[in-house]
């Protein structure tokens, strides 16, 4: 995945139908657990997707009222849909994209 800045996710947030932006911090070990299932997303899903360390990113910690990392924030239309913060498993993950819009999942 490629790191983004705010500005970056702003800008893919608003121009495509559906992102995905993973927020994390390197030291935290469920974030590793969490970065692994965004890995096998990445490859099964047919969107845009970013991360960011949060350390970088107060700002859009505040704005999007971040409680804990990690994060997975899903943008449909340029608005944040849906924010996840327990990585239960790849399947979960999917489900939960999916159901914010199928169509432009795969």
């Amino acid at each position: 995945m490629n790191e983004w800045t705010k500005e970056q996710w702003e800008s893919i947030k608003y121009n495509s139908p559906l992102s995905l932006f993973y927020i994390y911090t390197p030291m935290c070990g469920t974030c590793q657990i969490a970065s692994k299932m965004m890995n096998v997303i990445k490859e099964m899903v047919s969107v845009p997707i970013g991360q960011a360390n949060i350390n970088f990113l107060g700002d859009l910690a505040i704005e999007q009222e971040i409680e804990s990392v990690p994060c997975l924030l899903i943008s449909k239309n340029g608005r944040v849909e849906k924010k996840i913060y327990a990585f239960q498993s790849v399947p979960y993950l999917l489900e939960t994209i999916k159901t914010i819009d199928e169509n432009q999942i795969l």
